[in-house]
């Protein structure tokens, strides 16, 4: 008997040793698991934060995808960095990705903005979205068209300019200056793109703190007196213009060109060279404060501001005016040292971009 129970409390002893070495063994696959998870977050490339390289980089893009896309690509094929581009449409150009980098201030999913006009940046950041980063690309774009406090660069700029139908007008008679579009013999002949989005939301914050709020009003209630028509974007203006569908209207270099390119029959004038000058808008390339990738994000800034990203972007149809000195410029296009620029205080033009907004709803009925 006392053979028996030996037996049974040893069979109890190994059915307990047996039960706890497979606790023992699930609670340590359960560790090395969590140790396996741990690493693969902190993989440089996951999270580039622990100064790794990472192999991603993303950036919300307001300049045309047309011309953009081509410049993106080729910095994937020589770096092996994957880029995720996010692209803005054409009737909210700059506006719809400014206020998706703004909804998402708090959790930063781009690590780039390359905007194609200056006011949106201004207000980015004014609200804090942007970090600053000084690129030694940057070295030789002359000064006005970086920040002082390193929040933005610009790059390879475009001109607002009047577009007309050469079937319609002859280059004598095409206006001279944006404030032409006001006159009667424009009456219903005359296309703008919606200011309250893209260039022409720069144009026109420009203009306010140029001219100020009476004068600036009462030539877009000219416009409005001389039956202005307003569409969705810069690209339809031209499209207007080309079809004959009016004479003349305010667009973008890069548009016109387009249409040149075509052959169709449209010419343009750079306007106010003898007035306030000629509207110059640099492209702009900031980094997002709090970035997924902010190294890899760095990089691509650097090359977007590289002087073979001007030069391509001189060359293709978007005929862009290179900011560094000694990069060979657009064709059709004149040099920018041909012509008074704007003067424009970006700043100031950023901080009226909402008042110029309400105001202009108001006077053009939008």
């Amino acid at each position: 008997m006392i053979q028996q129970q030996s037996l049974v409390h040893r069979l109890d002893n190994f059915k307990l040793h047996k039960r706890l070495a497979a606790l023992w063994l699930v609670l340590g696959l359960a560790l090395l698991a969590a140790c396996a998870g741990e690493r693969q977050t902190t993989t440089p490339g996951n999270n580039a934060n622990t100064g790794g390289a990472a192999k991603e980089v993303t950036i919300y893009v307001s300049t045309d995808r047309v011309f953009s896309e081509p410049v993106l690509r080729a910095y994937e094929q020589k770096t092996g960095v994957k880029v995720n581009a996010v692209y803005d449409t054409e009737e909210t150009k700059s506006t719809g990705l400014a206020n998706k980098l703004l909804a998402e201030k708090n959790r930063p999913q781009a690590d780039v903005f390359w905007s194609n006009e200056p006011v949106r940046t201004l207000v980015l950041k004014k609200n804090g979205v942007l970090a600053p980063y000084k690129s030694p690309s940057a070295e030789g774009i002359p000064a006005t068209f970086q920040d002082p406090e390193n929040y933005w660069t610009g790059f390879s700029a475009r001109s607002r300019v009047i577009v007309y139908n050469t079937n319609l007008v002859k280059p004598e008679e095409a206006p001279k200056s944006i404030f032409d579009l006001a006159e009667p013999k424009w009456k219903g002949q005359v296309a703008i793109a919606d200011p309250r989005f893209g260039s022409t939301s720069f144009h026109v914050a420009a203009l306010y703190a140029e001219l100020g709020d009476e004068r600036a009003d009462d030539f877009f209630r000219r416009l409005k007196v001389n039956a202005v028509k307003i569409v969705p974007g810069n690209s339809v203006v031209r499209d207007m213009v080309a079809r004959g569908e009016v004479k003349v209207g305010l667009t973008d270099t890069d548009d016109v060109n387009v249409a040149l390119e075509d052959k169709q029959p449209v010419a343009m004038v750079f306007p106010d060279r003898e007035g306030i000058g000629v509207p110059v808008m640099p492209n702009m390339v900031s980094l997002i404060a709090h970035a997924p990738h902010p190294e890899a994000g760095k990089k691509l800034i650097d090359h977007l501001l590289s002087l073979e990203v001007e030069r391509s972007l001189a060359q293709s149809e978007a005929v862009q005016i290179p900011l560094h000195s000694g990069v060979e410029g657009p064709k059709n296009i004149p040099a920018l040292t041909s012509f008074k620029p704007m003067t424009v205080d970006y700043g100031k033009a950023a901080d009226r971009v909402e008042d110029v907004t309400r105001r202009l709803q108001l006077i053009l009925g939008l």
